[in-house]
């Protein structure tokens, strides 16, 4: 049999969540985790020319303490339940920022 050739790329470590966003609310603000483990955000953008989604960004940063190019949507930019990438970072850690975030 004869040896197969791989060709591998290094992959950047991180973790995924789900997250459903309520645009258009008073003030950005973290307000449950669901049973499934859905991060439920309200945010004070608008959906309109992806506003809501650099928002949201913005906000997740300033909610785990990371640089805004450590997050990224990887699913659902144009509805409300997103899967967000958060590169760098285990779940274990992800879950204690939120919840120290969330007090």
């Amino acid at each position: 049999m004869a040896e197969r050739k791989f060709h591998l790329h290094d992959g950047r470590r991180g973790v995924a969540m789900a997250v459903r966003v309520t645009p258009r609310a008073s003030r950005n603000e973290v307000t449950a985790i669901q049973e499934d483990g859905t991060v439920k955000v309200r945010l004070a953008a608008s959906p309109k020319d992806g506003e809501a989604n650099s928002a949201l960004v913005k906000y997740l940063a300033e909610v785990l303490g990371v640089a805004p190019s450590k997050i990224e949507i990887v699913a659902g930019e144009t509805g409300r339940d997103k899967l967000i990438s958060v590169l760098d970072m285990d779940k274990e850690e992800l879950q204690n920022r939120l919840m120290a975030y969330i007090g």
